[in-house]
């Protein structure tokens, strides 16, 4: 950087701060001074262990402290090294400061570094953290993997129920409160002596979408979506053969007890589909029979809790005569 310029230099808090791109380095390296409010910021600390030096000039309010870069950066190439809180209304402050000048330093944004897709998975888990310490949330820190799990069923109904509903943004926003169940129980876990914490869950995951798609990470030729799902099937059923849970035949193997009736009935039918299994004709009728008097029985509960809801709610306050 050249005298008379004056750059904004911003980092993302989620990239660790050290990591600058070309761009910044340039700039840092090149300046005649660089300034920060703490020496105990993150890329002020990152930049000192580089062997650069800072200046330090305190808490200034926003309006004080575009003057002061503004005028600094006069006969000088300054940095200011942005703050963790993201300097708020320090940019407006500099735009009006220059204003006011006839022959005002060249002002500049230096991006540093920048939010990767998912990083914000980062703040996700930071803020669960937060509220599971001490002196967070109360009620947060006495939950358990018990009393969460009926959270978990609740929320994802609620997603079904969104996505029913076509509206995208309520969808991200309950897939969201499912996302907080699977932090939560991570959390959770990390208390456990000898529990995982988040890195686990997706450490497991993305060895399982690595060894279930061997026709992308591997030399798989899996070619069609029904290909995919005989794959999915030979390679699960491999797994738990080496894993000694046997039963993998079984239509009904790993299935959970507690999984509705009718997402069970659909998971069976498309297993015995996918491995060409030919269901007696009989059973299948009873099947559907036993489907529909379960989806009148559902009905009959939600129209009892309908006048449940919509009844005087002080009549059953009130004794009998």
């Amino acid at each position: 950087m050249t005298a008379g310029r004056l750059g904004l230099l911003v980092t993302s808090p989620r990239v660790a701060p050290g990591l600058l791109s070309s761009s910044a380095w340039s700039a840092v390296t090149g300046a005649d001074r660089l300034l920060a409010r703490a020496a105990d910021e993150p890329l002020v600390e990152a930049l000192a262990d580089a062997g650069l030096a800072v200046e330090c000039i305190g808490d200034l309010a926003p309006a004080a402290l575009a003057r002061t870069l503004v005028d600094l950066a006069a006969g000088a190439a300054v940095v200011w090294l942005g703050s963790a809180d993201a300097d708020p209304g320090l940019s407006d402050a500099i735009a009006s400061e220059v204003s006011r000048l006839e022959s005002p330093p060249d002002v500049e944004l230096v991006v540093g570094s920048w939010d990767v897709q998912g990083g914000r998975l980062l703040d996700v888990v930071a803020a669960m953290d937060r509220l599971r310490s001490p002196g967070g949330c109360p009620w947060d820190a006495e939950q358990t993997h018990t009393s969460l799990a009926p959270y978990l069923v609740e929320e994802t109904h609620e997603v079904l129920e969104a996505i029913a509903g076509g509206d995208l943004r309520a969808v991200a926003e309950e897939l969201g409160d499912v996302l907080l169940q699977v932090v939560f129980h991570a959390r959770v876990a990390e208390e456990a002596e000898d529990g995982f914490d988040i890195d686990t869950v997706a450490g497991l995951l993305v060895d399982k979408l690595v060894r279930r798609h061997p026709h992308v990470f591997a030399d798989g030729d899996a070619a069609t979506p029904a290909q995919v799902e005989q794959e999915w099937e030979r390679i699960k059923a491999q797994e738990k053969e080496a894993d000694g849970a046997g039963g993998a035949d079984d239509l009904l193997h790993g299935i959970p007890p507690s999984l509705p009736p009718e997402l069970a009935a659909n998971k069976v039918l498309a297993r015995a589909r996918r491995r060409g299994v030919v269901l007696d004709q009989a059973t299948l009728t009873a099947l559907d029979a036993a489907r529909a008097d379960l989806a009148a029985a559902q009905d009959r509960v939600r129209s009892v809790l309908h006048a449940l809801t919509t009844r005087d709610p002080g009549r059953a306050a009130r004794p009998s005569p």
